[in-house]
């Protein structure tokens, strides 16, 4: 009988301690990825639903506070482009551009109403039609408070009211401001924003 060897399954090496930490570091990397990829999808949404005011026409406008509005406050914001204006117990956001031919419409101190320069549409406090050649009251931007915050989303315009309907007072409170050919101003407009003022005439 010739010598038998055992038959011994050869059996591997076990990993070492390199391959173990390199296996361990990949795994942690890929966690760590997954997690950050999460972390700024919803960052994003939460962008995405609660955009910040951008202060400039086009996006979220910050203007100002709901105690900065007393009945009958008009405050105009040029980089907006709109009016917010308080009256009949709420707020609203005009758009500056008249329904008409475009025209910036000022508001006038004196007689408390909007003036457009150009054709004499005339509107009142909350931008609803009184007399003119314009087609419908003043067109307007959706309008949101959010904890005493006032945001005016300049990033659509709303159609102004159709003629004829009115919320507020159409009388005014004194002189117009706007002129017949010929005739001298009786009245002050009064256009001063945070940034400045704008002299009347067609804008965007």
């Amino acid at each position: 009988m010739g010598d038998q060897t055992p038959n011994v399954s050869p059996q591997s090496d076990p990993p070492d301690d390199g391959q173990i930490g390199r296996r361990r570091f990949l795994g942690y990397a890929w966690k760590g990825l997954a997690a950050g990829l999460a972390v700024e999808a919803g960052w994003t949404t939460y962008d995405i639903l609660n955009p910040k005011p951008s202060a400039a026409f086009g996006g979220i406008v910050a203007a100002g506070s709901v105690g900065d509005y007393p009945d009958g406050t008009v405050r105009y914001f040029l980089d907006g482009r709109f009016y917010v204006a308080s009256a009949a117990g709420a707020l609203v956001a005009l758009y500056q551009k008249c329904p008409h031919l475009g025209c910036r419409v000022p508001f006038c101190d004196s007689s408390g109403r909007f003036e457009c320069p150009c054709h004499g549409s005339i509107y009142n406090t909350r931008g609803e039609y009184i007399q003119g050649p314009a087609p419908r009251g003043m067109d307007r931007f959706l309008i949101k408070v959010d904890a005493d915050r006032v945001l005016v989303d300049t990033a659509s315009v709303i159609e102004g009211p159709p003629r004829g309907v009115s919320s507020a007072s159409n009388k005014a409170k004194g002189p117009s401001c706007i002129t017949r050919p010929g005739t001298k101003a009786s009245g002050s407009s009064s256009t001063t924003s945070p940034a400045g003022t704008q002299s009347p005439g067609t804008t965007p």
